[in-house]
Parts: structure tokens; C-alpha cells; sequence
């Protein structure tokens, strides 16, 4: 389980990170995510998670 939490806790850093560098190219990727279907964002959102999970299972094997 602290795996877990350790994984929400990078997450939260590296977006924390990008925000902090890049504000207003994160302002500009909002507005775009805001103007797609939900469909596409929906699509979007499995695509990352299943590439997340392939990383962790390559990684962790």
C-alpha cells in the first residue's frame, strides 16, 4: 500500500512541478481539453492509464 502512496505522491509532484514551470503552457492545455468531446478526453485518459501500467509492470515485472 505505500506503494501507492508513493506513486499518487509523484504524480502530484511532477504535475506540481510543470505548473510551477510552465504556467501559462498549462493554461493553454486546459483551454484545449476544455474544447475536446468528452469522448476524446475519456480516450485519452485510458491511453495514458493503460501506458502507465505497462510501464509499472515492465518496471516491477
Amino acid at each position: 500500500m505505500s506503494d501507492f502512496f508513493v506513486a499518487i505522491g509523484l504524480a502530484l509532484a511532477l504535475e506540481g512541478i510543470l505548473y510551477a514551470l510552465f504556467p501559462e503552457g498549462m493554461k493553454k492545455i486546459i483551454m484545449q481539453v476544455l474544447t475536446m468531446p468528452a469522448s476524446a478526453v475519456r480516450t485519452t485518459g485510458v491511453t495514458l492509464a493503460l501506458i502507465g501500467v505497462v510501464i509499472i509492470w515492465l518496471i516491477r515485472g
